[in-house]
């Protein structure tokens, strides 16, 4: 069962809140967080990317930049641009995009839980990409981005976020892109034992996004557990900062794929090789949404054409039965030859929230087909990874990001 415990968050006052949060280190790239705390110095981006601080010819992950992360945190926190919780509590995180609303709780998940498997994966990780969060969170002492958890909904915590969010948040802005951030404090002790004893009855939790961000924080924990032999499990270090989202309320965006050529298919070749796979409609003008699983969209020659996968060549394992594993299986290997999309570069993926003029741009610019997808379901991500199996390269897209600086868990 699931141990989700609350904590003493660094957060920030309650007038830098906006200007603050930013979204995910990893969104940008290096130029555009330099460009981002150009405009605005008081950005998260500036710690959880210090080397936007530092001249360009300071590699990324040189010690220098890390050490510019721990400096201009702390210093932050001297100045009381953040503030520390007195104690223990759980904290409401709302994000609404287009009258959309999610709402997840702040809190701490354990490494045990991690390492035992009750926190489960749908992805592996590469050692390079984590050696970047282990030297930022090691070097910081604190943890600066949460991790996106799921748990299938608990209707007691679902009655205490209820009733907590009839008060006033402390936090309340429109981000520059259009999400509406807010959160509410749980500090009550019936509240904060009612949401503790709710998550222990969880089986499990999921990653639903955050894999490098989660085993590099796990990585932290077990450094700090060799370098205190006498560790209780209760030092902050064995836990990781972490936002979780019931089931219910999440949503998946579609992940689409863009090919540069067709492997020396003519159009009209490629089009008959498509529909000798899938059932496959007639040509529109117009844009086509895939609207249930086992549809896609092809765009071709500025055509949108629905492709159907016949219902009896839909695998029941959780993987092979995903659309995403059915196109790749049935057409990107054997007709175009994309044996592996993760680092084929004549294939490219486009997340949803582009929206699917971006695929026709694509197809007008730098590439020959586009395929829509159906989103992948949080049950199919579940499935997965209760078999203990992978998610195939780009199968997810979370919108909206989670704010990084919004909440710090100190170890």
């Amino acid at each position: 069962m699931a141990v989700i415990r609350p904590f003493c968050a660094i957060r920030p006052s309650r007038e830098k809140a906006e200007k603050i949060a930013a979204l995910p280190y990893d969104v940008y790239n290096r130029q555009e967080a330099k460009a981002i705390v150009q405009k605005n110095p008081e950005s998260f981006l500036k710690i959880d990317r210090a080397e936007t601080q530092l001249a360009d010819t300071v590699d990324t992950y040189d010690p220098a930049v890390y050490q510019k992360a721990h400096d201009t945190l702390w210093e932050m926190v001297e100045a009381g641009d953040f503030v520390q919780e007195e104690k223990a509590c759980y904290y409401i995180y709302e994000l609404t995009m287009n009258g959309r609303t999610q709402t997840g709780i702040t809190a701490c998940a354990s490494i045990d839980d991690y390492e035992q498997g009750v926190i489960k994966k749908h992805e592996n990780t590469r050692a390079e990409k984590e050696a970047d969060r282990i030297n930022h969170v090691n070097i910081c002492n604190a943890q600066t981005g949460p991790i996106f958890l799921a748990y299938r909904a608990h209707s007691v915590i679902g009655q205490v976020v209820n009733t907590v969010k009839k008060e006033e948040p402390v936090y309340d802005f429109t981000a520059e892109d259009g999400i509406r951030h807010r959160v509410w404090v749980i500090g009550e002790g019936e509240q904060i034992s009612a949401i503790q004893g709710a998550f222990a009855e969880v089986e499990n939790v999921y990653i639903a996004d955050g894999h490098h961000r989660a085993a590099s924080a796990v990585r932290v924990g077990q450094i700090r557990r060799k370098d205190h032999l006498g560790y209780t499990g209760e030092e902050e270090f064995n836990y990781f900062l972490s936002v979780l989202f019931p089931d219910e309320e999440l949503m998946i965006m579609d992940y689409n794929r863009v090919v540069k050529d067709l492997n020396g298919y003519s159009e009209e070749e490629f089009l008959e090789k498509v529909s000798e796979i899938f059932q496959v409609g007639k040509p529109e003008e117009k844009e086509i949404r895939p609207e249930k699983k086992g549809e896609f969209s092809m765009y071709l020659a500025g055509k949108w054409y629905r492709c159907v996968i016949p219902k009896q060549e839909i695998p029941k394992d959780p993987v092979e039965g995903l659309d995403v594993s059915i196109l790749q299986k049935k057409l990107m290997a054997p007709v175009l030859h994309i044996a592996d999309p993760k680092t084929d570069s004549r294939i490219d993926f486009v997340g949803g929230i582009r929206g699917l003029k971006e695929l026709e741009q694509r197809c007008e610019t730098d590439c020959a087909a586009a395929f829509a997808m159906f989103p992948t379901s949080i049950g199919e991500l579940f499935a997965v990874a209760d078999a203990g199996l992978l998610m195939p390269p780009k199968s997810t897209w979370f919108e909206p990001k989670l704010r990084s600086g919004l909440f710090i868990h100190a170890l």
